[in-house]
Order: C-alpha cells, then sequence, then structure tokens
C-alpha cells in the first residue's frame, strides 16, 4: 500500500510541479508581483496539493471506481433495468445537491432563485440525464445522435433566455455544467458505465461505457436556462467575494476546513448509503472487498479536503492577484500568460486522471495517457487563452459556443465513435475545481481591474463553460488524424501494389489431375 500511494503522490508531485513552477517564477518578475507571505502559503499549498491528489487517486481506485463498476454489474446481470433506472436516478440527484461547487454556484444566484430549488433542479437534471445515459448503453442508442439533438435545444433556450433579456444568466448556465461533473462523481459514473456496458457486452462495449459524463453535463445547462427563463430577467445581485489573503487565514481558515469536511462527507455519505442498500439486497460482495472500499473511501475523503482547502487558501487569493496584475501588461502578454497558465493547470485536477487511465484500460493503449495529456492540454489552453480575448474585447459567450459546438458535433461524423464519447467525457472532466477555484478568480481579477465588477457575470464567467468545450475539438482532431492516416496508409500500399513491376509478380497455376 505504501508503494502503491508514494506512486500516486509521485505522479500529483509531476501535475502539479508545473503549475507551481511557473507561478512562482512569474511571483519575481513585474508581470505578476506577490509579497512573501503570499509565495510561502502558495508554496506550502501546493504541496498540500500534490497530498492531496495522491490520497484522493489511492481513494478513487480503491473505492469509488469499484463502487461504480460492482453496481453497474450487479444490477444489470439481474436483468434488473427498473431498478437501474431507479437507482441511477437518485444517486445522481442526491450526489449532485452535495457537490461542494454546485452549493458555491447556488448561492451565487441566491438573490433571483432560491438557492435550494436551484440544487434540487439541476439534481433532478443530473439524474434524468444519467438515467438517459444509462438507457443508451442498454438500447446501443447513438451517443452523436443523441448529443446533437440535445446541444440544439440547449441553444434553442439560450436564445430564448437572450430574448428575455436574462442574458447576464447565459455563462453561469453553461459554467453550471461543469462544476456539477466533480471529482467526486466522475470516477463513480465512469465506472458505472464501464460496468453496465462490459455486462451487457457486444463489439462495441469499450465505446458505449463512455458518454456519461458527456450526458450528464447537459442536464444542468438545461436546468439553469430554464429557470433563467421562467425568472423573466433582471439583474443579478453578485457579490464579489474577498480575494485576499488575509480572508481565508486565522480563524477564518477553521471555518474554512469544517466547512469543506463537511460538503465532502456528505457527498461520500450519500454514495455510501446508497451502496449499502444495494450492497444488503442485490450485490453481497465479500468482505474482503467491502474492507478495500471502506478503506479507499478513508483516502479519498481526506484527500479531497486537502485539495479543496488547499485550493481555496493558496491558489484562489493568487489566481485573483494574478489577474489584476496582468491587466497592466499589453493583451498580447495576457493571451500567452493565459494559454500557458491553462496548458499546466489542467494537469492537476484529480478527475483527469481517472479519465486517462481509464481511456488507456478500454481502448488498449490505441489512445494513449500522453495523447490524452497533450489533447486536453491544449484544448484547456486554448479555451483560457479565449476567455481573456472575450473580455478584452467585450461580446457574448455564444459567438464561441454556438461555432464550438457545431465544430465539435460535425467533427462526430468523421472520426470514430469511440473519440467522441472520450471527448464530450473529457469536457466535464477537465472542468474541475482547481478551474474553478484559481482560473476562474484569475478572470474575475483581470475583470475587475479592466470592466470593473458589473462585468463580471458577463465577462468573467463563462471560463469553465469553454474549458469544458475546446477538449472536444482537440481529442475528436486526434481521431481525425488517425483517420486519415490510416488512409493515407492504405493508399501508399494500394499505389505500390499497382506500381510492382511484371516481373516481380510471381504467378500460381493449379494443375488439376488428368
Amino acid at each position: 500500500m505504501k508503494r502503491v500511494l508514494f506512486s500516486k503522490i509521485r505522479e500529483a508531485l509531476f501535475s502539479v510541479a508545473p503549475v507551481a513552477g511557473i507561478v512562482l517564477a512569474v511571483s519575481f518578475t513585474p508581470l505578476a508581483p506577490l509579497s512573501w507571505l503570499e509565495r510561502g502559503v502558495f508554496a506550502v499549498s501546493a504541496l498540500l496539493l500534490i497530498i492531496g491528489i495522491g490520497l484522493f487517486n489511492l481513494g478513487s481506485d480503491l473505492a469509488m471506481t469499484p463502487m461504480g463498476r460492482y453496481t453497474g454489474e450487479g444490477l444489470t446481470k439481474g436483468r434488473r433495468i427498473g431498478l437501474l433506472v431507479l437507482v441511477c436516478f437518485f444517486m445522481g440527484v442526491l450526489i449532485t445537491v452535495a457537490e461542494p461547487d454546485l452549493s458555491v454556484l447556488a448561492g451565487q444566484v441566491s438573490a433571483i432563485i432560491p438557492s435550494t430549488l436551484l440544487l434540487v433542479t439541476v439534481g433532478v437534471g443530473v439524474g434524468l440525464f444519467l438515467v438517459l445515459a444509462i438507457l443508451r448503453i442498454v438500447t446501443k442508442t447513438d451517443l452523436t445522435a443523441m448529443l446533437l439533438f440535445f446541444y440544439m435545444l440547449l441553444f434553442a433556450f439560450s436564445a430564448l433566455l437572450i430574448t428575455n433579456g436574462a442574458s447576464p444568466f447565459l455563462p453561469l448556465s453553461f459554467d453550471s455544467g461543469g462544476v456539477t461533473t466533480g471529482p467526486i462523481t466522475v470516477p463513480f459514473i465512469m465506472a458505472l458505465g464501464l460496468g453496465i456496458a462490459q455486462t451487457i457486452g457486444g463489439r462495441k462495449a469499450g465505446e458505449n461505457s463512455f458518454g456519461l459524463i458527456a450526458l450528464c453535463s447537459v442536464g444542468p445547462v438545461l436546468a439553469v436556462l430554464i429557470l433563467s427563463a421562467a425568472s423573466g430577467g433582471g439583474e443579478l445581485n453578485w457579490p464579489l467575494p474577498d480575494y485576499s489573503l488575509q480572508a481565508s487565514l486565522g480563524s477564518e481558515f477553521w471555518s474554512l476546513l469544517g466547512e469543506t469536511a463537511w460538503d465532502v462527507a456528505k457527498s461520500l455519505l450519500l454514495m455510501t448509503v446508497f451502496f449499502v442498500i444495494l450492497q444488503l439486497t442485490v450485490l453481497r460482495l465479500p468482505r474482503r472487498k467491502l474492507m478495500q472500499i471502506v478503506l479507499g473511501l478513508s483516502f479519498a475523503f481526506f484527500g479531497l479536503v486537502v485539495f479543496l482547502v488547499a485550493v481555496a487558501v493558496g491558489f484562489m487569493p493568487v489566481g485573483y492577484r494574478i489577474g489584476e496584475s496582468l491587466t497592466t501588461y499589453s493583451d498580447k502578454a495576457m493571451l500567452i500568460f493565459a494559454f500557458i497558465i491553462g496548458m499546466v493547470v489542467v494537469l492537476a485536477e484529480p478527475a483527469v486522471h481517472v479519465l486517462n487511465k481509464q481511456v488507456e484500460e478500454i481502448t488498449g493503449g490505441t489512445v494513449s495517457k500522453r495523447q490524452m495529456t497533450l489533447a486536453l492540454s491544449i484544448g484547456v489552453g486554448v479555451s483560457i487563452g479565449l476567455s481573456i480575448l472575450r473580455l478584452i474585447v467585450g461580446f457574448s459567450l455564444l459567438y464561441y459556443l454556438i461555432p464550438g459546438y457545431l465544430l465539435s458535433l460535425g467533427l462526430s461524423f468523421f472520426v470514430p465513435k469511440l473519440y467522441t464519447a472520450i471527448a464530450f467525457d473529457s469536457g466535464g472532466v477537465a472542468s474541475g475545481p482547481l478551474t474553478s477555484s484559481f482560473i476562474l478568480p484569475m478572470c474575475i481579477g483581470a475583470c475587475v481591474s479592466l470592466r470593473g465588477a458589473d462585468a463580471v457575470l458577463d465577462f468573467a464567467f463563462g471560463v469553465v463553460a469553454l474549458v469544458a468545450m475546446t477538449p472536444l475539438i482537440t481529442i475528436q482532431s486526434l481521431g481525425f488524424r488517425s483517420v486519415l492516416s490510416r488512409r493515407m496508409r492504405e493508399r501508399t500500399q494500394i499505389r505500390k501494389i499497382l506500381s510492382a513491376d511484371d516481373e516481380q509478380i510471381i504467378y500460381f497455376s493449379w494443375k488439376g489431375e488428368s
């Protein structure tokens, strides 16, 4: 166990080191100067981040992934499709309601939409779309057709939102699709799909195991769009949070630690209660596997608490300061820094490692962890750069989302279906807690400095939505490249055969018996 834990921490070190190194290096330059206190707190937070990611990844391997797989396999083997649908619906609702990132979002829009109403509505949206994703696997429905239909529906509701004068809600609506697929739900949902697909079998079992995160990311966006349209528009009262370092230290630190531990405990407890009920009624796993799951949940709990506290204390204030400082320099410098920091920040997202590992296992190495990491890094780097460009120029988020999703949906008709499923899952996974707790404050700081606090909802929010969109294009581009490479090889082989000399052709004759 110690060897595995050290291996996980070493992986986390290589993931966090680029982010921490760039930020600390920039802090000694006029580009984004930081005080020695800020540097010290950020460095300690980075060390805690490494420990948190290592513990969480170990816990995910020991507990959340097996829990999802056993649930999918157990309910599918017994042909209990009705029970499977019911369990998936309630699991989707309860885990989503307990997601810490969603609670933060609900508090920000409580002046227009009551927090409880938003939490329940978004939870129901995730539950319903998780059921649709499970039924897609059972019925072997084409994922591309479902995504095309639902994203066209999203754009139709977006147009309705703008018509009703509620356009400030638009970035928040699409951001909600990223915050609901957090590090707790992603390993469970992905393993659930894998367990169901492998139990049902078929020639495309590996391909069908992906796509659950993709569809679950649509439900929250649609739910918030519907609520926003029903609200009839109006001004959104969004108070600017206190991003100063002093706000997260001292007595506030212990309050933050307690709230974070309680939020994580709620999420894991809801998942555990459901699993215990299934264990007593359906699964009946041996004691050895149960003890492994209990140990894994302990690792996941402590790892995620350490991760979230470290991000809130060290990364959020520093991200805001960097955003403020960057605006004093040229637009080109801002864009370059945004692209670089976007490329490395995705490496520190806990759920990304879970996704990359499962992709490599399911595809048998056809899509390697290195390819996934490179595609996600480029995609997220581009998305952060595009967010800063939108902040500088000032235009609607739909100018990005509509062409971006049309391009990604168009690519889905020309690439292997497996790449499409992986790409749309990656979008939800890439927009994790580090994106919302470091990149979003950075964009808010830049927006406050350039356009004032009143423009934050219009131009700073939406960065999570872009982080969820660009991997769709970059990963499907991998698939498009593989298709072109295969066709080029086939044409080359045919050309060699056709241009071969007659002397090089061996003729065989068959002499029958006389």
